[in-house]
């Protein structure tokens, strides 16, 4: 069985993970799969725009928590030095892609649906950026980048669950919709981008990608400084107890004045 599979429609392409035992979780599998699909999206010179999608009750759960523990460390963060070359997941991929979102959409399956262009979802899917649940740091870039009201963005980036219908009434979903008209619709919005002069749809997206907000050099700083300051250990502390669905037992910080030390921006 194939964990990631791909459709061919004239020049659009379908990519679906499926993994649905796992919640199409970031796994290796899944991710490898991923980077296949999209080099061949890539380099194929007769397809203009991709279409990804997941299989059963989940668009992706982000990282695979079981493999992290599987492998006794944290599995690769799929958008930060991966060694899985994915043009999409770098940026480098100048192509259009839609999501069609038909379930959860969590942590790192949260990210993947930010790096698409348009997307459409269900009307039950939920979302949330996990970081704080996981990391040192809660999700603080996530809601800059889709222009979210602060009291929005704190909300995304402290790990409370948002509705489809909560983000698109925000602005980050382009389409609401009942699931038997998920796979149509996307296909109608990449149609729509097929109809443009070429030069258009390549400029405009182009274009587009430049003008989305960007988080400047002194703050991506604290927030490295911020990722280490805690007791490391309880990132996988929050992954056992996960997996054993049991109450998270978290130290804090190694050393309890640390928790006054917080480190500061500098300007």
């Amino acid at each position: 069985m194939a964990f990631v599979e791909t459709d061919i429609q004239d020049q659009i392409m379908i990519i679906k993970l499926n993994r649905p035992e796992r919640l199409n979780a970031l796994s290796t599998v899944i991710r490898e799969g991923m980077a296949e699909a999209f080099n061949k999206f890539n380099k194929d010179k007769n397809l203009e725009v991709a279409i990804l999608t997941g299989e059963g009750r989940g668009f992706c759960a982000g990282e695979d928590m079981k493999e992290s523990l599987e492998v006794g460390k944290l599995a690769s963060a799929p958008m930060k030095g991966d060694k899985i070359y994915n043009p999409f997941m770098t940026g480098e991929l100048e192509k259009p892609v839609i999501a069609a979102i038909n379930g959860y959409a969590m942590g790192g399956g949260f990210m993947l649906v930010e790096k698409t262009d348009l997307r459409v979802a269900v009307k039950e899917a939920i979302f949330e950026m996990s970081e704080a649940k996981r990391w040192l740091l809660g999700g603080y870039n996530h809601g800059h980048y889709a222009n979210l009201p602060h009291p929005v963005a704190t909300e995304m980036a402290l790990g409370f669950r948002l509705t489809a219908e909560r983000l698109h009434q925000v602005g980050f979903i382009n389409r609401l919709v009942d699931k038997k008209d998920l796979i149509n619709t996307s296909i109608d919005m990449a149609e729509h981008l097929l109809s443009l002069p070429p030069a258009s749809r390549v400029n405009t997206i182009y274009m587009m990608r430049e003008m989305a907000p960007k988080v400047s050099e002194n703050y991506l700083n604290l927030a490295d400084e911020l990722h280490a300051h805690g007791d490391q250990e309880d990132r996988m502390e929050s992954r056992r107890a996960f997996a054993e669905k049991r109450k998270a037992n978290f130290k804090g910080w190694i050393n309890p004045e640390d928790r006054y030390n917080t480190p500061k921006l500098k300007h």
